[in-house]
């Protein structure tokens, strides 16, 4: 549906189940209008301002890339049949493209994209042995999701994405 925006050596690579269906038809990502992510981001101080679902193309010069656990699926998360799940392919980028974060938009997505069983908490999730990069697993920003939305995990993760900045590779 939409192709992954990524670039060498990103601070963070967020990662979520699939586009949803207003994202699929405006070829954008986060495009409804209820999600949160743009305004997050924004928030968290991730990017110096509020950008619009057009402006994806410009996460990698703030350090930031975009992919999907089912790339080529689109609509709400619990439509998403599980054999489109590919954390083979999520392994794969991460390891090309070495970010030092992956963040995952909601438990599902760090579901299917590390091949856990059960649901992990919000915060860093260790996975040495299938992700190189620090992760974390982080409230959805999807506006179905309001019930579970908790903005410090996402604060949480600026704050590490900041302090590694002065870290050597």
């Amino acid at each position: 549906m939409l192709r992954d925006i990524l670039a060498p050596r990103l601070d963070v690579i967020f990662c979520g189940v699939a586009v949803g269906d207003r994202s699929a038809r405006s070829g954008h990502y986060y495009a409804h209008p209820t999600n949160r992510f743009w305004r997050v981001l924004a928030e968290i101080g991730l990017t110096p301002r509020r950008l619009s679902p057009e402006e994806d193309g410009l996460l990698p010069d703030f350090g930031i890339g975009l992919t999907d656990v089912a790339k080529g699926a689109s609509g709400p998360d619990a439509t998403i049949p599980k054999d489109r799940f590919d954390p083979d392919r999520l392994r794969r980028i991460v390891e090309e493209w070495r970010p030092r974060f992956l963040a995952f938009n909601g438990k599902k997505a760090a579901m299917a994209g590390a091949g856990l069983r059960r649901s992990p908490p919000y915060g860093p999730l260790s996975l040495p042995d299938r992700v190189p990069a620090e992760v974390r697993v982080l409230p959805s920003t999807s506006g179905s999701a309001s019930g579970y939305w908790d903005l410090e995990p996402w604060a949480d993760l600026s704050r590490a994405v900041v302090a590694s900045r002065t870290l050597p590779r």
